[in-house]
């Protein structure tokens, strides 16, 4: 186990007690069910992982971490936390991540996917959740979060957002999405992340403070 990993473990403490601070609500599509036992990737755009962390996970999830020395560090965090972590990304070793992942889903686990990462551009999805989702027989579910509070850190690529102690956050899972379909069309998981985003905004119940969201790309 690298250095870096290790650091990743003694995040992942702090990150558990930054969680427990928020006061966190799921709103659920009508049109997803989640009583049965089919599995579910989520797609949701890279730096959004801090808000919707704070959403309790209904069953094992796999997420995908990428091969670079930062991955590591996440990759410690993450596993952490509870995620089972496989490594690769669309730069590197994607196509066995990728698998990967599937391998997970098949054997019963949810997955999560940040659909624009891991470098970008922000907000544009790529197809790999939806590929992961029609391999795997999964329902693809856009998914994404709006906190009352938060810092977002516009400097960075995915504008990173954290949510700040005791703030509401509204995590939202939208319809899901015809995976086969989408994964030639990434664009419709583009507009449905957003919608589901729009609806997240529409039930928080206080204004985001001084810290103002990133402008669209």
């Amino acid at each position: 186990m690298s250095f870096r990993t290790l650091i990743g473990f003694a995040l992942a403490i702090v990150v558990r007690l930054w969680l427990v601070t928020l006061r966190v609500r799921v709103l659920v599509h009508p049109a997803l069910d989640l009583a049965g036992d089919r599995p579910i990737v989520l797609g949701f755009w890279h730096g959004q992982q801090l808000l919707l962390l704070g959403a309790r996970r209904r069953r094992l999830t796999a997420t995908l971490v990428s091969l670079s020395r930062d991955g590591e560090l996440q990759s410690g965090v993450m596993r952490g936390l509870g995620f089972l972590v496989e490594r690769g990304s669309s730069s590197r070793g994607g196509a066995r991540g990728l698998r990967s992942i599937v391998r997970r889903v098949c054997q019963g686990a949810d997955a999560a996917f940040a659909v624009d990462g891991p470098r970008g551009p922000r907000a544009r999805a790529k197809p790999g959740a939806a590929l992961a989702a029609a391999a795997a027989g999964a329902r693809l579910v856009p998914t994404a979060a709006f906190a009352s509070r938060a810092l977002v850190l516009e400097r960075t690529w995915d504008c990173f957002e954290i949510p700040l102690p005791f703030a509401r956050v509204v995590v939202v899972l939208g319809a899901p999405l015809d995976a086969a379909e989408a994964a030639c069309r990434p664009e419709l998981i583009s507009f449905a992340i957003e919608s589901a985003l729009d609806e997240a905004r529409r039930h928080t119940t206080f204004q985001r403070g001084a810290f103002a969201p990133c402008p669209p790309s």
